[in-house]
């Protein structure tokens, strides 16, 4: 029997936890975290938890999901620190290129899924 698990969304949930609680910390609680702005901070880890997402990916042979989840993940480490519009801008796009593939492939896939498992 092959079971297949879905970690996508465990990796995403526990990335956007460990974000937001760097947040909260850094906002609410020592107005820093190590000297760097909060919202630097966790956006950079939600950009950690994209790119062990493309490691992840690449590990099990969707290379594609791999690039586009990198390439998100570098998106946001471009936009954690950005101070420029134009580094803000490139990293936008960039999340925006990375997550929109995975976001149309992602449905196409589960689409071909449910079709495979109906009976006919």
């Amino acid at each position: 029997m092959t079971e297949r698990e879905d970690v996508q969304g465990t990796v995403i949930g526990i990335g956007t936890v460990v974000a937001l609680a760097c947040y909260a910390y850094g906002r609410f609680v020592a107005g820093s975290i190590f000297g760097a702005d909060p919202t630097a901070v966790a956006v950079a880890v939600f950009g950690a938890t994209f790119a062990v997402l493309a490691i992840l990916h690449g590990a099990y042979g969707r290379r594609d999901f791999a690039l586009a989840h990198g390439v998100a993940a570098v998106g946001l480490f471009l936009l954690a620190p950005a101070s420029s519009g134009s580094r803000m801008l490139v990293g936008y796009l960039l999340l925006l290129g990375g997550g929109l593939y995975v976001a149309v492939v992602t449905m196409r896939v589960r689409r071909e899924q449910q079709r495979a498992e109906q009976p006919g």
